[in-house]
């Protein structure tokens, strides 16, 4: 069976490439999702992005991939990490595994971004790995569905 994963990203990660490159890098968004689609067809699994600015968006195509079957999700929910139950409560409300991803090594910045409100309830965290961050997070979200789906066999 073929998986289905919704790779979503959260507020000002459409800025990428332009936003504090000392941080984020000079890749772009569209280039992660490119690289993202290559190892998604080496992987056999399908993928859909959404990004948006809004949590209130992000939480509705959350509720639209469940309801259409979604098998999982790969985050960077921005700084909603550490401000969103919200975003918390429709990832769990989606009972499909997640994996939460940064780009900077979040644990080696401000204080405020040492919290999430996702990373203890998450399949698995990746951070300070940069933008190769996301093809590690769509490697492990894969086994898990795997994994998940060879037990319900």
């Amino acid at each position: 069976m073929i998986a289905r994963i919704l790779v979503l990203n959260g507020p000002n990660l459409n800025r990428l490439g332009k936003r504090e490159p000392s941080v984020y890098g000079q890749v772009t968004l569209e280039k992660i999702e490119n690289g993202i689609r290559t190892l998604a067809a080496e992987l056999s699994v399908e993928v859909d992005f959404f990004q948006s600015n809004h949590e209130g968006a992000l939480i509705d195509r959350i509720h639209l991939a469940t309801d259409k079957g979604v098998d999982g999700f790969l985050v960077n929910p921005g700084a909603l990490t550490h401000t969103s139950i919200a975003l918390r409560d429709a990832l769990l409300s989606a009972g499909k595994p997640f994996v939460e991803v940064h780009i900077s090594n979040t644990y080696a910045r401000e204080p405020y971004r040492h919290e999430s409100f996702l990373s203890d309830v998450s399949s698995g965290v990746l951070v300070g790995f940069g933008t190769f961050g996301y093809q590690l997070a769509l490697r492990g979200l894969t086994e898990t569905i795997r994994k998940k789906q060879e037990e319900s066999v």
